[in-house]
């Protein structure tokens, strides 16, 4: 077998953190179809032209028991060896496995795309003034100090005259005339 006992274990430790990535329920000892998948995108052993995804989810199925839908680690080293001559040619069997073991050894689940939340200026954002748009911008002065009431609601003038009437406080002119 290729590789020391101490790279066995440093892949062995990177196979117990995929199988263990994104399932809590998850013991280590058992690889899904899924964290199989990622450990060979993560590690680069899916290359896009020598080995695929196609290629890598087959072999999968080749490896792992009839009824099983698990590998377990010893498994998971035989589908490496199928797998390092393809992704490796032109090596020896013990060159291409030593050098997918070194791939893998060592790595840890990567979290690609993974949203992270924005932490700062939240309440600055959110508290200008100047952002504000429609019937909001109307609440605020140039300074950013609240109108009161008077930003919130149109006031009625309670003079009896409707509201844009021109003559609005001629009556009684008129009427001493």
């Amino acid at each position: 077998m290729a590789g020391t006992s101490n790279d066995m274990e440093t892949l062995h430790e990177s196979f117990r953190r995929f199988a263990m990535h994104g399932d809590t329920s998850a013991t280590g000892h058992e690889m899904n179809g899924k964290n199989w998948s990622k450990i060979c995108k993560d590690c680069k052993v899916i290359d896009g032209k020598t080995v695929t995804s196609t290629d890598v989810d087959i072999l999968f199925s080749k490896v792992k028991s009839k009824s099983a839908r698990v590998i377990t680690f010893e498994e998971f080293k035989m589908a490496l060896q199928e797998l390092a001559p393809k992704r490796f040619k032109g090596k020896s069997k013990e060159e291409a496995l030593s050098s997918i073991y070194a791939l893998i050894a060592g790595r840890d689940p990567t979290n690609a795309g993974v949203t992270v939340a924005y932490k700062g200026g939240g309440v600055d954002r959110l508290t200008d003034t100047s952002k504000y748009t429609g019937s909001h911008k109307e609440r605020f002065d140039e300074s950013g100090k609240g109108k009161g009431m008077g930003g919130r609601e149109d006031l009625v003038a309670n003079t009896g005259y409707v509201g844009n009437y021109k003559g609005a406080g001629t009556f009684d002119d008129k009427v001493k005339k």
